[in-house]
């Protein structure tokens, strides 16, 4: 998987092949989006599809390639299947014939070390039921849910079954909207939100983290102000005492000028990394920028994948800022969307993630953890760019 641009729960379907993953989504869509055959090995790439559920909201699933695929290219395939799982919320493992075998277990296995909960689906009903005995002893042994369905039938109770499993074992911090802003601002606060526009900037609309900052800030029934920064000044005559001001992180300098001490000053960045990084670890690793050395090579990781322009924040303005900061020749790689990452993660002296607008916090963590796992700092753009201007201190505070 290359890109994990739906931010919301995803749902990762697995199992051996023509155990009837694709078909069995088909049932839970409603329609047919998966491609289904009788020849084993049918789905290559994994296929993503959202839809709605009921208890839960907005879901992505993600129908991926058998397991035990021994085609030619069965290796890619089940390598691209297991990169799922740093997508994912939940699991659902499908099987047939009353029976586990190592696959299911090394798929088990595979959730419990990502810490994602999981169904055990025996799909095919109709061709041959579960033993109660061996839904029981699966149900005991693995303290999850075992359901039944039969194979292409949209209209029977497993179907239903399952949809009800989905809303009992999704975890609720996968779908429950918490609000970007939650303890900082009341009803009637006046945000100030500071948005430069430059060449790097989407033709004729908003970025992503501005716009669900103004949905936020409406949704708490407080007061948007929009600014570019050239108004700033101006703005502030007009409106001397917003509650909080909000920025692009790459024109924290400037606007940390302007804004007095007195009022709380953060940016886009940083507010979404409270809501959805790796906090803590970004308030821990982020002084480590005075401990790059010459040679040392930094990873910019970004959430989404974009066009690069001469002022791009993540490839060009924040990597040159670092470099004159610490007057070090550090090499500096970034990697896009939920891309791999070619090298060892122990190559990297320091990980720096994007705000992850685009993304899920399952996967910020996922894509973090290798790191953190190795000791290896990591930080977030805003927070960075906060550190570099000499005011980490004052955008962070008001979190902790």
């Amino acid at each position: 998987m290359n890109k994990g641009k739906e931010n919301k729960p995803h749902i990762g379907v697995f199992g051996r092949c023509n155990v009837g993953k694709s078909t069995l989504i088909n049932s839970l869509v409603g329609q047919d989006i998966a491609i289904v055959s009788k020849q084993a090995g049918t789905t290559t790439d994994s296929v993503k599809k959202s839809m709605e559920i009921k208890g839960v909201g907005a879901v992505v699933l993600i129908d991926t390639a058998g397991i035990d695929d021994e085609s030619e290219l069965g290796k890619k395939r089940i390598e691209k299947a297991l990169e799922v799982f740093s997508l994912i919320d939940l699991a659902i493992i499908v099987f047939t014939d009353s029976f586990f075998e190592k696959e299911e277990e090394e798929l088990i296995d595979k959730c419990n070390k990502n810490s994602i909960p999981y169904i055990l689906v025996h799909n095919k009903g109709d061709i041959k039921g579960i033993n109660p005995n061996i839904k029981s002893l699966l149900e005991n042994k693995y303290k999850c849910q075992v359901v039944e369905t039969k194979h292409g039938d949209r209209e029977n109770n497993g179907i239903s079954s399952l949809t009800q499993a989905i809303q009992k074992t999704m975890p609720q911090t996968a779908y429950q909207y918490k609000g970007i802003l939650d303890g900082l601002i009341e009803k009637n606060s006046v945000v100030l939100l500071v948005t430069p526009i430059d060449s790097s900037a989407p033709e004729g609309r908003m970025i992503l983290p501005q716009v669900q900052l103004i949905r936020d800030v409406l949704d708490h029934d407080a007061i948007n102000i929009v600014v570019k920064e050239t108004q700033l000044e101006q703005t502030l005559k007009l409106f001397p005492n917003p509650d909080l001001v909000i920025t692009d992180s790459q024109a924290f300098e400037s606007v940390s000028k302007i804004i007095p001490e007195s009022i709380p000053l953060t940016s886009f960045s940083i507010v979404l990394a409270r809501l959805k990084g790796e906090f803590l670890q970004y308030l821990k690793g982020t002084p480590e920028i005075e401990n790059l050395k010459d040679g040392d090579r930094v990873l910019m990781l970004e959430s989404c994948s974009h066009q690069a322009s001469c002022e791009d924040i993540g490839r060009v303005k924040l990597p040159n800022w670092i470099k004159k900061y610490t007057n070090k020749d550090i090499e500096f790689e970034a990697v896009a969307g939920l891309s791999n990452i070619n090298r060892p993660i122990t190559d990297y002296a320091m990980i720096i993630q994007c705000g992850g607008c685009m993304v899920t916090q399952k996967q910020i963590s996922s894509r973090l953890r290798p790191a953190i796992e190795a000791g290896i700092p990591v930080s977030n753009y805003g927070i960075c760019i906060a550190y570099l201007n000499g005011i980490f201190n004052r955008a962070t505070n008001m979190f902790i």
